[in-house]
C-alpha cells in the first residue's frame, strides 16, 4: 500500500484579501471556542492539518472575508508536524 502524499496532505492556512489599500494580507487564528480572528503574523495563524481543511473552514467564513486556502510554507509546515 503506497502512503505517497496528495496535493491536499500538507498543513495550510486561511488567508483573507486586503481590506483596505494600506492592509497586508491577513491570516486566520482561530481559538479555543472557535471564534476566529485575524492576524498578520504567519507564525500566529493557526495551521490546519490540510488543504481541504483549510478551504472548509474558509468556506463557512462570512462572506465578505473573501478567505481561501494557503498551502504552509515548508518551515510553518515542518514546525506543525512537530508539535
Amino acid at each position: 500500500m503506497s502512503h505517497a502524499l496528495k496535493p491536499f496532505d500538507h498543513p495550510a492556512h486561511v488567508m483573507r484579501s486586503p481590506v483596505g489599500p494600506r492592509d497586508g494580507d491577513q491570516y486566520l487564528v482561530m481559538n479555543d471556542a472557535g471564534i476566529p480572528a485575524w492576524t498578520r503574523d504567519l507564525r500566529e495563524a493557526t495551521a490546519f492539518a490540510s488543504m481541504k481543511e483549510a478551504v472548509r473552514v474558509a468556506l463557512r467564513l462570512p462572506g465578505e472575508f473573501r478567505a481561501f486556502g494557503l498551502p504552509a510554507p515548508a518551515e510553518v509546515a515542518v514546525a506543525h508536524t512537530l508539535h
